[in-house]
């Protein structure tokens, strides 16, 4: 897809595409995949040793929702939603099979998603999005922080969108293409260069309201996107070594992920305290 149909304000001054060859670092997905069965058979073993009665984790408050990207679904975050229960969160899906729609209508669909989730629970829900799925959490975070308790972003360039590699962007084309010829649900124009895409990145950019935490975890190993538009200047930055896609398996990352998600728990608890007793 050439640069005039994808909005040049999607990649501003600073960001660059991957080099072509970048992406294939991709391919250390399957030592990532590796580490994440090892960890899982050490997993079971330690358990089977472990008498039942301790064998209770204490349940996390805040249930957490994963959110795929592009092009992704939710099976793909399956493995680390399995790893996080184990820890004692309460995890739920985003309902999102292919993420390849209108960027506003999939973040509507999610804060839908998340509204029946705050209802049954009755506390709000921290989300964990990889690429794509991180910038649809940054934008729900900060037009409804009354659902959402905290963020952690996986190779999400909220600061450059457009940033990504040359297949990504042939991915994309394919899509708008579909979508002329009058395939429905499929991301259009208006998502890569008219007002949705402007809407949608000028939410990235808005600072992330008081009482949400925000983790933003990137890799400088990252052969789809930019690494340098994932460090977003408000979060707290977790470097990681895995490539984009192994992000989303690799027991390291996950447990980055796991001490993200604890940590802004935690916070968002004492600042209920505080809120009850003033």
């Amino acid at each position: 897809m050439s640069d005039s149909t994808l909005a040049s304000f999607l990649r501003p001054e600073g960001f660059e595409r991957p080099a072509a060859a970048a992406v294939l670092r991709e391919g250390s997905v399957v030592t990532e995949a590796g580490r994440y069965a090892v960890r899982s058979l050490e997993d079971r073993r330690a358990r089977r040793r472990t008498p039942y009665t301790g064998r209770t984790t204490e349940r996390a408050v805040d249930p957490v929702i994963l959110v795929p990207g592009f092009l992704a679904g939710d099976g793909t975050l399956a493995l680390m939603a399995r790893s996080l229960r184990r820890q004692g969160f309460r995890t739920y899906r985003s309902h999102i099979h292919a993420n390849v729609g209108c960027t506003l209508n999939a973040a509507a669909q999610l804060e839908s998603r998340l509204e029946s989730i705050v209802i049954r629970r009755g506390t709000r829900v921290q989300i964990v999005g990889h690429s794509l799925g991180g910038m649809l959490a940054r934008g729900i975070a900060v037009r409804r922080p009354d659902l959402v308790s905290g963020i952690v972003t996986m190779g999400s360039p909220m600061l450059a969108p457009g940033a990504h590699h040359i297949s990504l962007t042939a991915s994309v084309d394919v899509l708008v293409r579909l979508s002329r010829a009058g395939v429905p649900g499929l991301m259009s124009e208006e998502c890569v260069a008219g007002p949705c895409a402007r809407q949608s990145f000028d939410e990235s950019q808005l600072p992330v309201p008081p009482g949400v935490g925000f983790t933003a975890i990137y890799s400088r190993r990252d052969g789809i996107v930019d690494w340098r538009a994932c460090v977003d200047p408000l979060a707290v930055p977790v470097e990681v070594s895995t490539s984009h896609v192994g992000m989303a398996l690799d027991p390291r990352v996950i447990d980055h992920v796991t001490s993200a998600l604890r940590r802004q728990a935690l916070a968002s608890a004492v600042e209920v305290d505080r809120g009850e007793s003033a």
